[in-house]
């Protein structure tokens, strides 16, 4: 038989056992559309810190979630899930809203390249905005989006949150700073790395892989509850 397909069957059951715990599958359906703290994990679910932290390090052993620190309050770590490892699972119910609205620092790359993305796949209304927005949307940005046929107009520019926010919005942070500082959290966060430092071809790949993956599962939620 083929070693990959072993391995890959291996893996595949080895994801199911991790998930035949109802906790842990209550966890895996809790971080479908949205990364958390393990301090909301267990509040959200009732579950002690300690029995939580076991229930972690097995999906994490499994291949299931991973932990991101936070770019903003370094004290903090997301847990996410890896979505290729995943198997199917429910997630938890969602009702559609009237925008999506995708918001990070600067507005400059990734809360407009999760817009670019949503815009692509579905006919629902979406925006972007950020808590403290820069003069221009970034160069690496702005190149990401000619490279994947997604269309950023010439006068897109970053706008105030204030300005964009209405009543009737999915708010989604796509960057750990603004989900942090916002007074009333977002209803999704997705804890996505800033491409701009780095300001790589390969930093701004990696970022739309992520955001492309979540945005998909997102629509597709959303999609089932119009």
């Amino acid at each position: 038989m083929n070693a990959d397909l072993i391995a890959d069957r291996e893996r595949r059951a080895g994801a199911f056992a991790a998930l035949g715990e109802p906790a842990r599958l209550a966890i895996v359906e809790r971080l479908a559309l949205s990364d958390a703290l393990p301090s909301q994990l267990a509040h959200d679910l009732g579950i002690g810190s300690n029995l939580l932290a076991h229930h972690l390090k097995v999906l994490e052993s499994a291949g299931l979630i991973q932990r991101q620190r936070s770019e903003g309050d370094r004290r903090r770590t997301y847990v996410q899930l890896v979505s290729e490892g995943l198997p199917v699972v429910a997630g938890t119910s969602l009702a559609a809203p009237q925008r999506v609205l995708f918001v990070c620092t600067a507005n400059t790359a990734r809360s407009q390249l999760a817009a670019l993305l949503w815009a692509a796949m579905s006919d629902l209304p979406v925006a972007s905005a950020g808590t403290h927005p820069a003069d221009a949307v970034d160069a690496g940005a702005v190149a990401a989006a000619r490279r994947h046929r997604l269309r950023l107009a010439k006068t897109t520019r970053p706008q105030h949150l204030d300005e964009v926010l209405r009543s009737g919005d999915l708010v989604v942070t796509v960057c750990d700073r603004a989900y942090e500082e916002l007074a009333s959290p977002a209803a999704l966060h997705w804890s996505v790395p800033d491409p701009v430092p780095l300001g790589t071809v390969s930093a701004f790949e990696g970022v739309l892989r992520d955001l492309d993956s979540r945005v998909h599962g997102l629509a597709e939620r959303l999609s089932e509850a119009s």
